[in-house]
């Protein structure tokens, strides 16, 4: 009897022990799988995601003898400068986004084959944040004529054409901060004259037949939003801080109309011939990068040219060239990574449409499938936090934060061509649209055959590289801080 007591006892305890070893494992696996994720988050507090009142320079960028400081339009850092108060409108801002988006993949729909891609000293420009559907958001100061006057242009890496209002303004120009340039003043303005090879050619790059009036070259530039800029093909010297390019060819416009928001125009830095990369190809190798601030009351910089190193924390993925549209610098995106773990998306929806990166798209576009999965396993990771609706049609994954004292928010990663894997930076993967709505900074094409966009909001705080000889994009965390 006894002995049948004793094994009952021991069925029991080796029971028990079984149990208490899943129990002591799923615990252990558990507290694994949340170091792992703790570990691939950012813990931000709720406070810091509201942009500042008070401008806030950046100590860090390039040591070089020109550099240019980047800034945001809408920030601070802009509105103490030039005394003038710009009240930012999120929603106007997201519709603007989503038409310069609409502008863009209706340039690749009508090239079919725009989807497939092949791999293709030192100026320092402080970069700021202009708002304008042909532009993009950041702007920079530069200096036109001789001698020089200020002029605030937005760059553009998806453009080409560099161009300024002009006095005497035939058509209309619209208010901006600057004072507008005046070639009558400058000794070393010159027209383009017409009919002449150099205004066919310009004309071509545009992609429009020469054009002249009373014996000067004429330019037009529409964008997807109803504004224009009408003007004369020039030239003019070109002032980045201390450095000069002579005879710089750029478009003097005489009739602009549109959303440009009080800047004097646009900075191109797009592949193009007539694109400031191309025009100082020789003095700057074709080379520049740039910091965008990671909040509206901080600065970042632009920067033409090599330097004497590059920085050892880089990584370079190659540069793709777009068959059709050349202008825009193409990247090979093949992953997603959310908390630290790899999405199981087909690099063929990835392929299929391609992937540029713009300065002047704000809310990076994936392809459908990429951004349901990044959606999924985002709303997973932050299921601890209430969501809500938006009140903008470009988000789907929002949350009200007004209650937390932080947030542990998801890293995100993107993985180029080379395996380079880039970690973006926090500022970058949630939107902050009001005290109470924050949303995920990202949005689905609406079509799988949509050129995919990297866009600014997602390279904030990161150093991006283009070397154009080179044929490779580079990126390093903590470019700006």
């Amino acid at each position: 009897m006894a002995t049948r007591f004793s094994s009952f006892v021991r069925c029991i305890l080796y029971i028990y022990s079984f149990f208490a070893f899943l129990c002591l494992h799923a615990h252990e696996a558990r507290k694994t799988t949340e170091s792992y994720h703790l570990n691939h988050t950012h813990s931000v507090q709720v406070s810091s995601l509201i942009p500042s009142s008070t401008c806030t320079a950046s100590t860090k960028g390039p040591k070089r003898e020109a550099s240019l400081t980047v800034i945001h339009k809408y920030g601070p850092c802009f509105q103490s400068n030039k005394d003038q108060l710009l009240v930012l409108n999120y929603t106007e801002l997201l519709l603007q986004d989503q038409s310069r988006v609409n502008s863009i993949h209706s340039m690749f729909s009508n090239n079919s084959d725009g989807n497939k891609l092949r791999e293709s000293q030192a100026t320092t420009i402080p970069a700021k944040s202009g708002l304008s559907i042909g532009f993009g958001n950041y702007i920079v100061t530069v200096g036109l004529g001789t001698p020089k006057i200020d002029q605030t242009l937005a760059f553009d890496t998806g453009s080409d054409l560099t161009w300024a209002q002009c006095k005497p303004c035939a058509g209309q120009c619209y208010k901006q901060v600057d004072p507008i340039f005046d070639p009558s003043k400058s000794t070393s303005y010159t027209n383009i004259s017409c009919p002449t090879p150099l205004c066919t050619q310009l004309t071509s790059t545009r992609g429009s037949p020469q054009q002249c009036s009373k014996s000067k070259c004429l330019y037009s530039v529409r964008y997807g939003d109803g504004s224009f800029t009408i003007g004369y093909f020039s030239k003019e010297r070109l002032t980045i801080t201390s450095d000069v390019v002579d005879n710089f060819v750029f478009g003097c416009g005489q009739d602009n109309e549109g959303l440009f928001k009080g800047i004097a125009g646009l900075l191109g830095l797009g592949r193009g011939q007539v694109s400031l990369v191309q025009q100082a190809a020789q003095k700057y190798s074709q080379f520049f990068s740039y910091c965008l601030p990671s909040t509206t009351s901080s600065t970042g910089y632009l920067t033409l040219g090599k330097g004497s190193e590059i920085s050892s924390s880089l990584k370079f993925t190659p540069m793709l060239t777009l068959s059709q549209r050349q202008s825009f610098y193409g990247l090979n995106l093949i992953g997603i990574s959310v908390g630290g773990q790899r999405l199981s998306i087909p690099t063929s929806v990835f392929s299929t449409a391609g992937t540029i990166i713009d300065s002047g798209t704000v809310i990076t576009r994936l392809p459908p499938t990429a951004y349901n999965a990044l959606r999924t396993k985002f709303r997973e990771m932050m299921r601890n936090y209430p969501m809500i609706s938006s009140s903008s049609s470009t988000f789907d994954t929002c949350y009200d934060l007004s209650k937390s004292q932080s947030v542990s928010i998801p890293s995100i990663s993107f993985v180029f061509g080379g395996d380079v894997s880039v970690d973006l930076d926090k500022v970058g993967i949630l939107y902050v649209l009001s005290q109470t709505e924050a949303c995920l900074a990202f949005a689905g094409n609406r079509d799988p055959s949509n050129i995919a966009i990297f866009g600014n909001e997602q390279q904030k705080g990161l150093e991006v590289v283009y070397d154009v000889v080179g044929e490779r994009i580079g990126f390093r965390p903590g470019g700006c801080s």
